[in-house]
Order: structure tokens, then C-alpha cells, then sequence
């Protein structure tokens, strides 16, 4: 007995833990972020969810196509979808995720809960305080946030809404 509550033990302070995992549960076109408390769209914007993965072309926008974007969105998959903040989108970033994988290339993103999405900036809806027009974005081929792009650069996004 005291040699199977060893083993038990032994198991679970040894069991491979990769928390990033934990943080999403998949509910066929969104994914829940528990460590963010919002919704996702498992898809880019341009791009529909097939049931297993996402299909069709990311669509590049700036700042005033997202609107209307964010507006048909909202029509047509409920309200309240957004822009993520700086804080949500750099949540998305997995260190452990680079290096290939059978759904993207390079992307530093889960690619089972965000297959497809490219290794490319994406729009937040953080303003960028020092600079006029300029929006912060986070990049998933480095994992890096950057201010340099003006709302008028078309660059993918991806939406999400508060649980």
C-alpha cells in the first residue's frame, strides 16, 4: 500500500505540466481563455471555421475596415466582439508553439486551438500614447509587441469578446 501511494505521488509531481495547454477549451468556433476571461474567434478575420479547421484567406484590414469588420461580426455572431487589448493578444503568444507544426508554419500561437493563423502582426486596440495613428500589435513569428504601424497599414486580426 505505502509503496502505491509512492508511485501515485511520484506520478504527479513528475507528470509533464504544460500549463499554456490548460489555459483554453475549445467550443468549435471559439476558444475559451480561462487565464484572459474573454471568447476568441478560433479563426482570423477573412478566414470561416469548418467544424475542424479554419478555411479561406486571412483578410488584412486597417483600422477603419476593422470597424466595419467588428460590425458585421457583431451582427451576425452576436455582440459584443472587439479588438483584443495588447494584454489579451501577447496571452496568445507560446513560446513552446514556434518551430513548425501540421497546422502553420512558425507561428508562435497553439496551433490546434488557432490552426492556420499566420506568422504575421496583429492589430490590438491599444493605442500607442506617444505616437499619432499608431496602434500597438503583437507579432506571432516573434512573439513581440510593436507600436510602428499606422492605422492606415492593412494587417490580419482576430476578435474576441468578454465571458
Amino acid at each position: 500500500m505505502r509503496f502505491l501511494l509512492l508511485l501515485l505521488i511520484t506520478n504527479i509531481i513528475f507528470l509533464p505540466f504544460n500549463s499554456f495547454s490548460r489555459q483554453f477549451i475549445d467550443r468549435d468556433h471559439i476558444v475559451i481563455d480561462l487565464k484572459s476571461g474573454v471568447e476568441w474567434l478560433r479563426c482570423s478575420t477573412g478566414q470561416t471555421w469548418n467544424g475542424e479547421e479554419c478555411t479561406g484567406q486571412v483578410v488584412r484590414l486597417n483600422f477603419e475596415e476593422i470597424q466595419e469588420a467588428l460590425k458585421q461580426a457583431n451582427e451576425q455572431l452576436g455582440g459584443g466582439w472587439r479588438l483584443p487589448s495588447l494584454k489579451e493578444l501577447q496571452g496568445l503568444v507560446c513560446e513552446e508553439c514556434k518551430k513548425g507544426g501540421k497546422f502553420s508554419d512558425d507561428s508562435m500561437i497553439d496551433k490546434k486551438m488557432f490552426p492556420f493563423t499566420p506568422a504575421e502582426p496583429y492589430w490590438t486596440s491599444d493605442k500607442y500614447k506617444w505616437g499619432d495613428n499608431r496602434y500597438w500589435t503583437v507579432n506571432f513569428f516573434t512573439g513581440f509587441s510593436f507600436n510602428r504601424f499606422s492605422t492606415s497599414k492593412p494587417l490580419a486580426s482576430r476578435f474576441v469578446k468578454d465571458r
